[in-house]
């Protein structure tokens, strides 16, 4: 992995998936990435609760949890849901051509959260973060193996 971003880091719910499915990204999800703060969205957390269908599951996101001090777990603010909203019908219209109306809605509010505080957005998803960043300037997005981060 040679990916030389610092500073502010908010790490996508398929970051996460990957490290609990076959430790990729262990790098990202332990810290081990240097010159990085590493931040977790209250979005993300609720994707991978809503994923935790078994004992191990839960004890694994609420291993996620503990690892995040109480000040570097952020959540939107009551205006980034308006502004969410807001954009969702920029890009989607209705969203009835989205299989996954609820998804779009918490990418646009995982990449608000993360311009607000500064951060990159770590993410697989590189494709849909650009789209919503064509949006919303300022939004950084870097998927977990690039060498540098994508504006």
């Amino acid at each position: 992995m040679a990916v030389p971003v610092n500073g502010k880091v908010l790490l996508d719910t398929n970051i996460f998936i990957g490290y609990l499915r076959d430790e990729r990204y262990a790098d990202w999800v332990c810290g081990r990435v240097g010159g990085i703060v590493r931040f977790l969205s209250s979005i993300v957390l609720m994707e991978l609760r809503l994923g935790a269908n078994t004992p191990r599951r839960k004890r694994a996101v609420d291993r996620i949890k503990s690892a995040f001090p109480a000040g570097r777990l952020i959540a939107p603010t009551p205006p980034l849901f308006d502004d969410a909203g807001r954009l969702f019908r920029v890009l989607y219209g209705d969203g009835s051509g989205l299989s996954d109306r609820l998804a779009a809605i918490d990418d646009l509010l995982i990449a608000l959260t993360a311009r607000q505080i500064g951060a990159t957005v770590v993410t697989n998803n590189v494709g849909e973060f650009q789209r919503i960043s064509g949006y919303l300037p300022g939004v950084t997005i870097t998927p977990p193996d690039s060498p540098t981060p994508h504006a």
